[in-house]
């Protein structure tokens, strides 16, 4: 005579598959600034660490080489030194500085820069851990996600007070300000506008001297 055979499982094999689901898997590590400095030679390096991950900067554009030059210049003139004299001054300004917000978040912005008043001796060595006072990214198709929703979300829990968006492609300035709720557009303008651009709203600002389509006559 067959016996039939059962296909429910025994009540201790049920529980050793419970258990087997139910094994944590180890999470991806999460890289850090030493992680960065290993990945190449940090005197020539460009990269940086977003949530954890090591992403190499791509080489600049010759419309983002151009805009770096004439606002950093513009800026440089009047704002990078001590306060007083003809100019307001009052900053220190750097570009590309690598700058840690959290452990796992290490930036290299396109423009930076620092109130005196809050950074009395001038930045050396790296990574600057106090946060700036401003920063700005010059953006392409191809890292504007980066900037807008892996960055610009860091830059507000740091409570980074200004953050400056230039766009060489459609010749766009975007200035926004830091509140609780998220950053606030103060400004959008285009070359032939004249603006006051916080934080450096003490100058005005011919935004077509940014793009290379007039010169910085002053």
């Amino acid at each position: 005579m067959n016996r039939a055979i059962s296909l429910r499982p025994t009540m201790a094999y049920a529980v050793q598959c419970a258990r087997a689901m139910m094994t944590p898997v180890a999470a991806p590590k999460l890289a850090t600034y030493e992680d960065l400095l290993a990945f190449s030679d940090p005197e020539d390096k460009r990269a940086e660490l977003i949530h954890g991950e090591i992403l190499e900067r791509v080489g600049p554009s010759a419309q983002h080489n151009q805009v770096q030059i004439q606002l950093g210049g513009w800026l440089v003139r009047r704002f990078s030194r001590a306060a007083g004299g003809r100019w307001p001054g009052g900053w220190w300004l750097g570009t590309e500085c690598d700058t840690q917000y959290e452990t796992h978040e290490v930036f290299q912005h396109d423009l930076i820069g620092w109130r005196r008043e809050r950074m009395p001796q001038q930045p050396v060595g790296r990574p600057q851990v106090l946060r700036p006072d401003w920063a700005c990214e010059i953006i392409s198709p191809s890292t504007e996600r980066r900037d807008f929703n892996e960055k610009m979300p860091v830059l507000h829990r740091a409570q980074v007070p200004h953050f400056w968006i230039v766009r060489p492609i459609d010749k766009l300035l975007h200035v926004y300000r830091w509140t609780p709720d998220g950053y606030v557009m103060r400004v959008a303008a285009a070359v032939g506008d004249v603006v006051r651009a916080e934080p450096f709203d003490g100058v005005e600002l011919r935004v077509a001297v940014i793009f290379g389509d007039e010169d910085d006559e002053e």
